[in-house]
């Protein structure tokens, strides 16, 4: 299913890719210097899954300074094209390449069969090589958050979902959502809109009127764009911004942002590259790791609402709290099937695999 995902995805992107080096070209980088590339899926805009991406690469430049000399190509589809980009820096002589969408993971295996030499870091992808390590984050502990705060906030207990695609990753965000907000506010329920794109501002924007026409009254997404904070912002409702802090786009609109940290993992592995240290694995990371944050609450939140999703965060972090866990009742899906067993947490396979949807959540999930 993610293959087809993937090729599905081509059609959602701008064919047109672009090549950024991070300095000009009358600086050149010390002979010494470690050359690192990255790879994006969207053009690298205001706010967003790749704006995130780049403010890491920025933060190796920062940690690094004269050690490393960074290069971004941007706005590259998945397939093909991602691994003529690939291949391209491999061979402009980069030591490192971070290939930050699902959609690149084959390519990058492929390349690097070719490179040996060369290490890549395959982004939210799950296979590895001797030269390929994955990397992801616990996305889904920031929506639980975030569902906490949409559910201390909303006024009618209705909330609006506009998701990319049903894959774990998204089905692991929106359930988590739905248990923050019946965490305080149990009757609350959470409409979805599958778009079948990840980047399609238009798309997102008409999915959250949809929303905000059907009752909900406070959104969450998981596309690439600002769309939809921006149709919460023109509609006078509320939204919680993902990967970035979006309150530029929604300074009205902005209850929390989920915000992505890449610069640690990405400073860490290039300086492993440097020191001859770096081998090939998988990360996970979460609120614990410093990888996911809640945070730049918006001026309508009362203070005792931030408190309490802060202390839960540091909960997330030292392991007495976890989104998937059921206290005395059993968690059931939307179709009345127990899926967590009372006193019981899911495990991290459980969550990888996950293909349902909880209860007070409507609809079905596509086929």
């Amino acid at each position: 299913m993610y293959k087809n995902l993937a090729a599905t995805f081509v059609a959602a992107c701008v064919s047109s890719s672009l090549f950024f080096p991070a300095h000009a070209a009358d600086e050149a980088a010390p002979a010494s210097a470690i050359k690192a590339g990255f790879v994006y899926v969207t053009p690298v805009t205001e706010a967003g899954w790749t704006r995130q991406h780049d403010e890491g690469r920025k933060a190796v430049e920062a940690a690094l300074g004269s050690r490393v000399q960074t290069t971004f190509v941007a706005n590259v589809p998945e397939g093909a094209d991602a691994e003529r980009v690939i291949r391209d820096l491999a061979q402009q002589g980069h030591q490192i390449i971070f290939t930050p969408s699902f959609g690149y993971m084959e390519p990058t295996l492929k390349v690097a069969q070719d490179f040996p030499g060369v290490k890549f870091e395959s982004i939210t992808g799950y296979k590895q090589a001797a030269n390929v390590a994955t990397a992801n984050a616990r996305y889904y502990e920031g929506r639980y958050l975030a569902g906490m705060v949409a559910g201390r906030m909303s006024r009618t207990g209705t909330a609006g979902f506009v998701a990319g695609f049903p894959i774990p990753e998204v089905l692991q965000g929106i359930n988590a959502f739905a248990l923050g907000m019946q965490a305080v506010h149990p009757k609350a329920t959470l409409k979805v809109v599958w778009l079948h794109a990840w980047f399609d501002p238009p798309k997102e924007r008409d999915a959250a009127m949809a929303l905000f026409n059907q009752g909900a009254d406070v959104l969450a997404f998981h596309t690439g764009s600002t769309a939809v904070m921006a149709a919460a912002q023109e509609r006078g409702k509320m939204a919680v911004a993902y990967h970035s802090d979006m309150r530029q786009v929604g300074p009205d609109a902005q209850i929390v942002a989920v915000t992505h940290q890449w610069g640690d993992y990405y400073t860490r592995r290039v300086r492993a590259v440097l020191d001859g240290a770096w081998k090939a694995g998988n990360v996970w990371g979460g609120v614990r790791e410093g990888m996911i944050r809640v945070g730049h609450f918006g001026t309508k939140v009362p203070q005792r609402v931030q408190q309490e999703v802060l202390a839960a965060q540091k909960e997330l972090a030292d392991g007495t709290r976890h989104p998937f866990r059921a206290g005395k009742q059993p968690v059931r899906d939307n179709q009345g099937r127990e899926v967590i067993a009372p006193g019981q947490t899911l495990s991290d396979g459980q969550i990888l695999q996950m293909h349902w949807l909880v209860e007070g959540v409507q609809g079905q999930l596509p086929r």
